[in-house]
This record gives structure tokens, sequence and C-alpha cells, in this order.
């Protein structure tokens, strides 16, 4: 066996340190070294980790064979359009979301419709062939959990399927896990969740930097020399990113975020990294009491009918992309007067800093008095926006809040604002129009028939 030891390594300039520091010698960065594992010289000589002969062949691309990767269906078909269309065998998946926002639930249904299908494809091939499989070799879904314990585990596959089965470990070390996957060869691992693991090589403790780091490049070994997919269930810091050093995310094939309000019961599992796929298609998700939904049809959720919508001053419609999907979703603004020195500007789906923008636009280019008002902006339905689509929508919102007018009936607006108040293309502007259209919308104001928010507020105010 291997002979290991740790040294911790500076994760700015590379310096290494038999003892842990505070402060970097070398670069003066506090706390930036990483424990690691070092392997002897003697042992990387014996291991060969990269070749047999230890000598590097170039290749021509030209002689190389393409591949077809043979993707595993979910029976989840939003889960399926993010990943590119299934599973791919030997894929190390990285899923991170904030705490309490489904992870748990959508990869226990993910685990319970794969586990089916390998199961009664695995029977029949058994009752062809009249050879059973090795007693140890289960040939479905194997959930590795450090959080929870069987009988919790059990408790939500109950909630999502009555009598359904699945192999459960309960285990935090990773050399463990890795032995237990190489000698059960499931057809899928999930790992929930990767903070929980440890390694006994190293001396700190579960969720530090350099234990993630580890755990997650021995696992990403298991899968690929198995030729097993691997989901890891990863947390995310308080600003949204992934948890842990960001090798982590170079380290896997995929990795997915899935987000939503908590308060509301819709998820958008969005892909950051695809390397089989595209990451411009997005899922969404409607989460109950028995597991994830997939919706079809998102703008018919985000978005009231006419007929059941609320006719008052400061609500419009916008047509936004997710990933490839044309959604319309409601704005709604509200424009008050201000007891304050310095009006409150707050947002909520968009970034607060694009919405003083916005306002500083108006009050500039339109004139308009808007610095003793206090603003608010509020995307419904708990989605966020990202794109620049939307601020033709925010504008006037705010502008049909500040007036007390209502926007003309079958009204979407689509379209970037500029600083001068021009109205800037955008992409996909045809799927957005077509979608609008589809649900009855027929007032439809973009760049192609407004050049300025002059023009705009002509055309659409009551």
């Amino acid at each position: 066996m291997a002979r290991t030891s740790s040294i911790y390594v500076c994760q700015q300039c590379g310096y290494q340190s038999p003892q842990f520091l505070g402060k970097c010698p070398q670069c003066q960065t506090w706390n930036s070294l990483v424990e690691e594992v070092e392997e002897s010289k003697k042992s990387k000589v014996k291991g060969q980790k990269y070749g047999s002969s230890g000598r590097a062949s170039v290749i021509n691309l030209v002689d190389v064979q393409k591949e077809h990767y043979d993707r595993i269906s979910t029976d989840i078909g939003e889960f399926d359009r993010v990943l590119g269309g299934g599973i791919v065998r030997g894929a190390v998946v990285l899923i991170a979301g904030d705490p309490g926002i489904g992870k748990s639930t959508l990869l226990t249904q993910l685990a319970l419709n794969v586990n089916l299908s390998m199961q009664s494809k695995k029977k029949i091939a058994t009752s062809s062939d009249g050879h059973r499989s090795p007693r140890n070799d289960i040939g479905g879904v194997l959930y590795i959990s450090g959080e929870e314990s069987a009988h919790q585990i059990k408790l939500r596959v109950e909630r999502i399927k009555k009598n359904a089965d699945l192999a459960v470990l309960n285990e935090v070390d990773v050399d463990v896990i890795s032995e237990a996957i190489s000698l059960t060869r499931p057809g899928l691992v999930i790992v929930d969740s990767i903070q929980t693991l440890v390694t006994g090589d190293l001396a700190s403790v579960a969720g530090s930097v350099g234990q993630v780091r580890e755990c997650a490049n021995r696992l990403q070994r298991v899968a690929k020399a198995n030729h097993i997919p691997v989901f890891i269930v990863g947390h995310v810091t308080k600003e949204g990113t992934v948890a842990g050093p960001k090798t982590l995310e170079h380290l896997v094939d995929v990795v997915l975020s899935l987000e939503g309000d908590p308060q509301s019961s819709y998820r958008i599992l969005r892909g950051v990294k695809n390397r089989f796929g595209s990451t411009d298609e997005v899922g969404i998700f409607d989460m109950g009491s028995s597991g994830m939904t997939g919706v079809e049809n998102p703008s018919r959720i985000f978005l009231e009918s006419e007929s059941h919508r609320v006719k008052a001053p400061g609500s419009v419609v916008a047509a936004i992309m997710t990933g490839l999907r044309p959604i319309l979703v409601e704005i709604q603004a509200l424009v008050t007067k201000s007891n304050l020195a310095i009006p409150r500007r707050i947002a909520q789906g968009i970034d607060n800093n694009r919405l003083v923008l916005l306002i500083a636009v108006l009050s500039k280019r339109l004139g308009l008095p808007l610095f003793d008002k206090d603003i608010f902006v509020n995307i419904t339905g708990g989605i966020k926006v990202s794109e620049p689509a939307c601020d033709l929508g925010v504008c006037m919102a705010v502008v049909s809040s500040l007036k007390e007018q209502l926007v003309k009936q079958g009204t979407v607006f689509i379209g970037e604002v500029g600083l001068l108040g021009e109205l800037r293309n955008i992409r996909e502007l045809s799927k957005r129009t077509k979608e609008a259209k589809k649900l009855g919308y027929t007032n439809v104001i973009s760049p192609e028939n407004a050049k300025s928010l002059d023009e705009v507020l002509k055309k659409v105010l009551e």
C-alpha cells in the first residue's frame, strides 16, 4: 500500500509547509494554507497512474475513434433536459443548492426511477441467459448518506413512492466508500453530501478545503475506473457559491445548481457546467409532498391569466429566457412617497444595482420625479432574472405605478434599456414573441417597433 503523508500547501503561491501556518511566509496571505495528501516518491513510481511504461505518447486526433456516450434516462424529463439527454456512464455530477431547497428529494426520486429501470433490465438479462449475477453485485443505485440514517431515508422514500427498494450505505470514510463501490458495482452512486466525507490520510475535520478536495478526487477516480456515474451533493455558502475549493467544480464533469425561493414550491435546475451537453437548458419543477414534478409550461405558473390578474397600476408582463426556454413573468412595481432622507430602492428577483440604474435613466431621460419616492420591484413566482431583457418591463412597471395608469391589456415588454433611454436588441426575440402570442398577448413591445422609452409610453399607457 502506498505510504502517504500530509503537507500544507499555499493556494496562492504554492509554498509548502509540514505544519499549518496562519500566514504564508512567502506571499504573506492569511489562511491560504490547505492540507493535502503527499505520496512518497517510491509509491508514485510503483503506482504508475497514467501508464505502465511511464512514457508520454502522442496521439493524432485522426486516429481517435468517436465514441457515442451511453446515457441513462432518469425518467424525469426536466432533469434529462438539463443533463443533455440523460446520465453519461462514468460521469461525476455535482449538484448544489441552499439548505432545504430539495436536493435530497430530487436525487431520491432520481434514484428510485433509475433503480427500478436497472433492476428490471437485470431481471430480463438473468432470465434470458439463465446465469445469476454475483451476490455482492447490487446492479442498481447505491445511496450513500453521511447526513441521514437509513430510517430517515426510508421515510423520504415512502413519501415519494410506497414499497420502493433502494440500497443505502451510511458511511463517511471515503476509503470505505470507494471499496464498497468497487465490490458492489452499482449502476449509479449518489453521495449526500461531499462535506460530510473524510479520509484518514488527513488530520483536518470534515468539510474543510483539503478534505473536500481529496474526497472528491478519490470518488472521481473510482467513477472513471469502474465506469459508474456518481452524483455528489454539495453545500453552498451564503454568497450562493459551492462550498469548498474551486477545484471541486473543475474536477467534476457536470455542475448543476438547484435554485428557488424556499417559500415557493417552484424550483429551477440550472446547468453551470456540462462536458456532455449544453448549459443553456434549465429544468423547472413543482415541489410537493410526493416529490418533484416537472413543469411543461412554466409561463402559466409564473404568470396569472388575464382573467385572474388584478387590474392595478404597476403590473406588467415581460418575456425572459431561462436557458433556451422562453417564459412570461409578471413584474410588479410600487412607487410611494418617501419620508426618508435617502429613498429606498428594493428589488426582489432582479439585481438591485440594475434597478437603481434604470431609475436613473427614467429620471434623466423622461424627467420623472423619482428622487423623493420609495420604489419596490418584485418578479412574481420567486424566479430570479439576470438577463437585461426585462429592463423595459421594469421601467414600464415603475412608470405605471408612478402615474397611476394601467398598461393596455394584452401587452408584453421585451427589450434592454440603454443609458440614453434607447431600446437595444436582445437574443431570441422571435422565440419570446412566439411564446407571448401563444398565451394570448397580441401587443408585443420590443426594439422592432419602438426605439426609445418615449415611444413606448405613447403606445401602452391608457
